[in-house]
Formats: C-alpha cells, sequence, structure tokens
C-alpha cells in the first residue's frame, strides 16, 4: 500500500520559515518525481515546486520562487520543502506527491497524494 504522510505544518508569523516533510512508503522515493501543491480555502489547488527523481532538477511556481527550496532524500524515503520569508498568502494546506513526469507542475500528472498538512501564517 502506497502511503504519503505530510508533517511539519503549523501556525507562524510572516516573516518566519517552516520545513515541511513528506515520507514516502509501500514505495521507493528514487523511482518518482516528487511535488508538493497546496490549495487556500476556497481556491484551486496549485503546484509550488517539484524535484525529479535524482534532485537534480527542480522546478517552482513563480510566486515561491526564491523563498521556498524542495529536496529529497532518497535514502530516508523523504522529499523536504524549506519554506523562508513566508507570508500570509502562503496560507493553505500542503500535499505532497508522487509522480509528476513529464509535467511536473501538473498535478494531473501524479499518482499518489497525501493528506495534507494546514501552513497558516499571520500578518
Amino acid at each position: 500500500q502506497v502511503q504519503l504522510v505530510e508533517s511539519g505544518g503549523g501556525l507562524v508569523q510572516a516573516g518566519d520559515s517552516l520545513r515541511l516533510s513528506c515520507t514516502l512508503s509501500g514505495r521507493t522515493l528514487s523511482s518518482y518525481g516528487m511535488g508538493w501543491f497546496r490549495q487556500a480555502e476556497g481556491k484551486e489547488r496549485e503546484s509550488v515546486a517539484a524535484i525529479d527523481r535524482s534532485g537534480e532538477r527542480t522546478y517552482y511556481a513563480d510566486s515561491v520562487k526564491g523563498r521556498f527550496t524542495i529536496s529529497r532524500d532518497n535514502a530516508k524515503n523523504t522529499v523536504y520543502l524549506q519554506m523562508n520569508s513566508l507570508k500570509s498568502e502562503d496560507t493553505a494546506v500542503y500535499y505532497c506527491a508522487a509522480g509528476g513526469w513529464p509535467t511536473p507542475l501538473n498535478p494531473s500528472a501524479y499518482l499518489y497524494w497525501g493528506q495534507g498538512t494546514q501552513v497558516t501564517v499571520s500578518s
């Protein structure tokens, strides 16, 4: 059974940092490109960042470039999202997903999804 479990969300103030983690079980992480997506209340799910299987290529939405960093540790079956300089508009439920190739920022390209972790940024 494939399972993705996100952690690390919480309530922070604008300008703070958070690191989200997502651990895959039931499969080998190195077999998949990985992505982070988010969905704010009342809005559609949007892409945040993606990383290829080896970790050599990364992709970011314009809204997070320079502030967020995606990385992966295939030995730990875990992908990370380091979020710096958080803004109130980053408030959302963040989801990780496995799959994603050849269109890494397209949600429909992903096979497996986690349940999400809430990130709330107060201004």
